[in-house]
This record gives structure tokens, sequence and C-alpha cells, in this order.
């Protein structure tokens, strides 16, 4: 029988196996075939934090929401420096 009485703890374990560029390309692909402008939108969700700037089509608006926005901004810095590397 379970003791009600005492608290219940458990831990979450974070996931890993998310790729913010994957989660990236997923949303925009689901903005773009909505017919959205995916850049307009990400910098909505990126400098608000209202989920609502992301469509729920094809599971976008959860998938970015299991990413922190700092970590979205930090990828997107990533790729644009790698690419003023490149020129």
């Amino acid at each position: 029988m379970a003791d009600f009485q005492r608290t219940q703890s458990f831990q979450t374990v974070p996931d890993t196996t998310i790729k913010v560029s994957e989660v990236l390309e997923h949303v925009y692909d689901a903005l773009n075939e909505k017919g959205y402008n995916p850049v307009n939108q990400i910098v909505g969700y990126i400098m608000s934090g209202d989920p609502t700037y992301i469509t729920n089509y094809r599971g976008a608006r959860s998938l970015i929401s299991k990413v922190e926005r700092d970590e979205i901004l930090e990828e997107l810095m990533r790729v644009y420096i790698r690419h003023l590397e490149q020129r």
C-alpha cells in the first residue's frame, strides 16, 4: 500500500538527444508550409518567449519549447559566424 503521508519525489532527465539545429529546421519547415514568414515568427518567439508565434502544425510549437531560447540564439550565432569565417 502506498504511503500518501510522505512527499514523493522524482528526477527528470533532460532530453539531450534534441539538437537545436534540427529543431530550428523542423520549425522553419512547418512555419513555411503554413505560409508564415519563418524568420519573423522565430524572432518574435525568441524576443517575447510567447510560443504562439510558432505554429502547432507538425508539432513545431511543442518541439521548440523543449529547447531554451538562449540555446536557439547560440546556435543561430554559431552558424552565422561560421558563415562569415568561410567568406
